[in-house]
């Protein structure tokens, strides 16, 4: 038998937000910090770290 985990947390809140990297207007599901870049669904790839 395996075991299953679901969670519900309801929608997500959208922030918009302007692309650090190509200045396009975008949506992210989290509140963004002051001081720290932000990069649309495109952009992100780019510039994360593994």
């Amino acid at each position: 038998m395996g075991f299953e985990r679901r969670r519900s947390f309801g929608p997500r809140t959208m922030h918009k937000i302007k692309c650090s990297d190509c200045g396009k207007d975008a949506e992210v599901p989290f509140e963004p910090k002051d001081g720290r870049p932000v990069y649309c669904r495109e952009c992100f790839p780019k510039h994360r770290t593994y």
